[in-house]
């Protein structure tokens, strides 16, 4: 778990906590599940990568992950790429993530390379299809491409590891999905201007045409009003998913409080995240997270009280209504 450690605390700032939390062996799955997710992140995003080159990279990465092909041939391609980028780093240590994999028992394995590969292959069509978005049908597949997979593969390792999520997997399944959207529309809020100074905009057309702007508009000075009005339409929809996630949690009985706890703490990041992206135009100037401080808060008080469903409940809507 220690070359997991480092290459978590590389490329996570909040993620790395909730999977620290874990029991032990969830630690080393998810742990190396979310790894295997950040490389598909590195190809898919580079700076360096035009599109044929990412395409080829994210197709070669799903037959590795399947077994298809071997770990060193994505090294070869990537040999060149700054490792002082953490998702670099842990791209060009693809081979020891792969050697981790296949130690994990079978039904592990199985889950991790398909759910990561068939992610990857997304990805990849997405690349294909290009930067925009036209409608809310549009953005909610590729942010089940790139998140809704994640909510199904953590789902298939907790009920892995506890029976009692086992036995209700199939209703855990569909809403881990909505908590996968609900996160990826958080991350698209905060990060809409830097995606937008690399081609993409995941604003769907069809939120710009009920305000009347066009994806430049977007983010022009002069329609700063009407793009922050497409920016509480984003939110809402951020919380209409991550609503779902107080049933996911509820559904994890008390004695499994890591788990608990691992769920709660990206949730109630995201909630206060809107909360203040809500009232704040450098949303759209530049990018906008909550404090170290709020962090700390959120940990504190779901440690204290987070056995508690009602209190979990209590504590969404108390997020939800703050004013920044």
């Amino acid at each position: 778990m220690g070359q997991y450690t480092q290459m978590l605390d590389k490329v996570s700032r909040t993620f790395a906590l909730s999977i620290k939390v874990l029991p032990r062996t969830l630690r080393e799955s998810i742990g190396l599940a979310y790894l295997l997710f950040r490389v598909s992140d590195c190809l898919e995003d580079h700076a360096e990568l035009d599109v044929d080159q990412k395409v080829m990279l994210l197709e070669l990465w799903a037959a590795i992950l399947t077994g298809t092909n071997s770990a060193q041939e994505l090294l070869d391609r990537i040999t060149d790429l700054d490792n002082t980028d953490p998702e670099v780093y842990v791209a060009q240590h693809a081979n020891y993530l792969i050697e981790s994999l296949r130690r994990m028992p079978p039904e592990l394995q199985d889950c991790m390379a398909s759910r990561c590969a068939q992610s990857t292959m997304g990805m990849a069509r997405w690349q294909r299809q290009g930067p925009y978005m036209d409608t809310i049908e549009e953005m909610d597949d590729y942010m089940h491409q790139v998140a809704g997979q994640v909510g199904y593969l953590v789902t298939d390792i907790f009920a892995w590891y506890s029976t009692p999520i086992r036995k209700h997997k199939a209703e855990l399944l569909p809403l881990s999905r909505e908590i996968g959207l609900g996160l990826q529309t958080v991350n698209i809020i905060r990060g809409l201007r830097k995606d937008y100074e690399r081609g993409w905009v995941f604003v769907p057309r069809s939120y710009l045409d009920q305000v009347g702007i066009t994806r430049d508009q977007f983010f022009s000075p002069h329609y700063e009003d009407k793009a922050f009005h497409v920016v509480n339409m984003l939110a809402v929809k951020a919380e209409e998913h991550l609503h779902h996630s107080l049933a996911y949690i509820a559904a994890f009985p008390r004695h499994l409080q890591r788990i608990r706890l691992a769920c709660m703490w990206p949730l109630f990041f995201a909630v206060k995240t809107l909360t203040v992206c809500r009232t704040n135009i450098e949303v759209i100037r530049d990018e906008v997270k909550i404090t170290r401080h709020d962090v700390q808060e959120i940990m504190r008080q779901t440690t204290l009280m987070g056995w508690s469903n009602r209190w979990v409940y209590r504590y969404y809507d108390e997020l939800s209504l703050q004013q920044v």
